[in-house]
């Protein structure tokens, strides 16, 4: 777990959640890329977003809401939005 003190890179943000997402979602971490769309990549539906939001906060100790994930299109806006969470 990390403290919300704890800046992480945005390089660190993309490994460390490459990781938990691709076991959680067996999805292959290859897949898990910046440019890719993160809905059709994990194959999310609306119950899924909020397995993610606990994964979240789980794995990486920061607060999200699905608010957060309105503008949220690619794995890229994903990883800013978290970096930008542990910043804060």
């Amino acid at each position: 777990m990390y403290a919300k003190d704890v800046k992480m890179s945005l390089e660190e943000v993309i490994e460390d959640t490459r990781g938990f997402l691709s076991e959680e979602f067996e999805v292959d971490k290859d897949l898990i890329l910046p440019e890719n769309s993160l809905k059709e990549t994990l194959d999310l539906d609306s119950l899924d977003y909020v397995d993610l939001v606990v994964l979240i906060e789980e794995n990486l100790n920061i607060k999200m809401t699905g608010e957060d994930f309105k503008e949220i299109v690619t794995f890229g806006d994903f990883f800013n939005l978290v970096q930008k969470k542990l910043a804060l």
